[in-house]
């Protein structure tokens, strides 16, 4: 391949984005020699060394931190004034990733008409409840369930996610029915660790406008939200999950609603992507449509 100069500067932003010529080769479809004697080029052509190398990472030098905000606004442009006199179709590879049975449930179910209306676009999507470092992995975008921490990222807000306390039929049973915070004494939760803190989630409860805590005794903690739910069926504690990854388990009676007038708080569901990023055409319309689905689902 014949790399120009916008070609290498390209390159080096995603280097620096990735700390990784291999990374950034392979997602460029060149081969790291390739990557590495073009980077000496710009190197050259900059008169200035731009990235600190070595055995494990490869950090932008302080010039190199300047040329790669220049690179990221040149870039930008350049991708702008093209939109302007082609098609404009989005084009590329789009990476994101969202939590499995939020894919599952609302995103896979439209996906080929998404496909069917951008054909040249493909997509790849990372599945799970882990902190994802979107820069250093070339992701796009992440879809995450909380609020987000200051992260430096651009949050849009795509939809509010009802959220409900259960517990099955034979822990009610063995532990009875409380019907406000204050009767949580005894009970027993389905312990979750936060993937943000590391620390075991408390429940969350509203009453007359505030907020209660209550951090109860977990025989089982996991960090998983699927094995969180099969423990509450198997009746080892109270759980808080959106009501949506329940529904069937509540009609069939394999766990029941715990004081529904003192509901958890609602959850914001936000999709969150780089702001020194141009917003490309594939993420501006992707993030359209998931937000046009959210908008329109019961969850």
């Amino acid at each position: 391949m014949i790399m120009d100069r916008l070609d290498r500067m390209q390159l080096f932003v995603r280097v620096v984005d990735r700390r990784s010529f291999s990374a950034a080769a392979a997602d460029m479809g060149l081969a790291r020699s390739t990557a590495t004697e073009a980077i000496k080029v710009l190197e050259q052509d900059v008169g200035a060394r731009l990235l600190n190398r070595t055995t494990r990472h490869v950090t932008p030098t302080l010039d190199g931190d300047a040329f790669y905000q220049r690179c990221v606004a040149i870039l930008a442009e350049v991708d702008e004034a093209e939109n302007v006199f082609r098609d404009a179709q989005p084009r590329g590879l789009l990476r994101i990733d969202a939590h499995p049975l939020l894919t599952q449930n609302f995103l896979l179910p439209h996906l080929n008409a998404f496909l069917d209306r951008h054909p040249l676009l493909d997509l790849q999507i990372g599945q799970g409840d882990r902190y994802v470092d979107l820069v250093r992995e070339g992701v796009d975008c992440v879809i995450r369930a909380g609020e987000a921490a200051d992260s430096g990222l651009i949050i849009r807000r795509l939809a509010t996610i009802t959220e409900v306390t259960c517990a099955s039929p034979a822990y009610i049973e063995r532990h009875g029915m409380p019907r406000s915070p204050a009767e949580l004494e005894g009970h027993r939760a389905v312990g979750f660790i936060s993937s943000r803190t590391g620390q075991i989630m408390p429940l969350e409860f509203e009453s007359g406008g505030k907020i209660d805590y209550v951090s109860l005794p977990a025989r089982v903690t996991v960090n998983n939200s699927d094995t969180m739910a099969e423990l509450a069926r198997l009746g080892l504690g109270l759980i808080q999950v959106p009501r949506y990854r329940l529904v069937e388990d509540l009609k069939a009676g394999r766990l029941v609603e715990v004081m529904p007038d003192h509901p958890p708080p609602p959850t914001a569901l936000s999709a969150l992507y780089p702001q020194n990023r141009h917003l490309a055409p594939r993420l501006r319309v992707f993030l359209d449509w998931a937000a046009g689905i959210f908008s329109r689902a019961d969850i």
